[in-house]
């Protein structure tokens, strides 16, 4: 599989599942960017979901690790219109 083809697959992923993430309480955004642990960048291609604040949530609204087989890093940040 090649880099654009991979893109092209995350890209699908993250449409697909976008709405019903945003749908969850307290997201700001979604989109697909490199992942960062512990606050260092990652080789990790990942669907990055951001919140107003991370916090304990009830399991049916916890993002997982994975989404079809896709990392996932969620980042605390909230977006302001200028």
């Amino acid at each position: 599989m090649t880099v654009i083809d991979e893109l092209s697959e995350l890209r699908r992923i993250k449409e697909e599942v976008e709405a019903e993430i945003l749908a969850l309480p307290g997201i700001t955004a979604v989109d697909i960017g490199v992942k960062y642990v512990g606050g260092k960048r990652t080789a990790i291609t990942a669907i990055r979901v951001y919140v107003r604040k991370k916090k304990d949530v009830p399991p049916e609204q916890t993002i997982p690790a994975k989404i079809q087989g896709v990392a996932t890093d969620v980042i605390e940040r909230d977006f302001v219109l200028h």
